[in-house]
This record gives C-alpha cells, structure tokens and sequence, in this order.
C-alpha cells in the first residue's frame, strides 16, 4: 500500500486535539504502517492591540488536518480499516472527496510544506483588511488620518490620506493602522 496525502474536514477550531488522538491512536491501535503523519499547517501571525504585542498560531486552512495515509490497497480499493479508523476519530467529519477521496497531487503537497517552511523562520503580522478598505491611522504623525488602503507588502501598508484637500500616498507599519467597522 501507498502512502499519499488526503485533506481530512473536522470540526474548526479542533485540529490540534484532532491530531493529538489520533497520535494516540495511533500507539494504541497499532495502525502506524496505516497512518505515517498528521499534519496542520500554520504560521506565528503577531498583532498589536491596545498597545501590546502579541504572537499567535493562525491555521492556513481552519477546519481541515493533512493525514498522510495508506486509504487504498493496491487493488485500489478503499482499505477499510484505515478508512474507519479515520472515519471512527471523534471531530472528523470525513474525508473531502467523499466516499472515493483523491489524493493531493505532489505539487500541491511540496507547496503546503514550502509554506510551512518559509513562515516558520519569520512572523507575520496579521492583517485585518485588504485593498481598498478604509482604515484609520492611530499612530504616529498622521494619526486620526482616515483612507483607503492602496497597497499591502511584507512590511509596510500604503493608505491614501487627504491632507489640505491633495491626496498623499502615507507609508504605515501595520500595527499604526485598524480597520474602520
């Protein structure tokens, strides 16, 4: 049997819990030569509230885990004992695909863990808008300037202010703007 990757929905806000029973499991039920890893793909995100900072684990894809699994003999037909095993997991809701799950492709695999890879060296601010929303400045020589964001980079937020009735393209970092509710 082949080991290959297959995308799991369970329940948002589980994952963590999920990938920890099933390691148990795992041990318990002897199931490794089934079940070779289980795998949530996050990033460390900080963000400034009130004037503190903080880190943070964002899921690149909440509601769903990676298992790399043995699901199909080499017949091709569904191995029921992983199957149920995966199925039988409390907070799994199943696997996407169906009853006949694909596989994720190798492309799409060696992307996610690149990923993984290169948002683990660094921190990412989380951003709470996008391109053209309006925000408010709350820091610095600008502050209380109101405007659309124009641009959004690695490190700086590009808004366009109305200063003495000229638009002026500002640079903020994004812990010197909030979005406007």
């Amino acid at each position: 049997m082949k080991m290959q990757w297959f995308v799991l929905h369970c329940l948002s806000g589980q994952e963590f819990k999920i990938k920890q029973n099933i390691d148990r499991r795992i041990q318990i039920e002897e199931v490794g030569d089934l079940v070779e890893e289980i795998l949530i793909p996050t990033e460390k995100v900080s963000e400034t509230k009130l004037g503190k900072k903080r880190e943070m684990t964002r899921k690149f894809f909440p509601g769903y885990v990676l298992g790399k699994l043995a699901l199909y003999n080499d017949d091709n037909s569904i191995n029921e004992r992983t199957w149920h095993f995966i199925q039988d997991t409390p907070g799994i809701i199943g696997f996407i695909g169906g009853e006949k799950p694909a596989p994720l492709r190798q492309s799409e695999v060696e992307s996610i863990l690149h990923q993984i890879e290169d948002k683990k060296a660094k921190v990412t601010p989380k951003i709470n808008f996008g391109l053209g929303e309006v925000v408010k400045i709350i820091d610095g020589p600008f502050e209380n300037f109101t405007g659309p964001v124009m641009e959004i980079t690695d490190k700086v937020i590009k808004v366009d202010v109305d200063i003495f009735g000229r638009k002026v393209t500002v640079e903020c970092e994004y812990w010197q703007v909030e979005k406007i509710s």
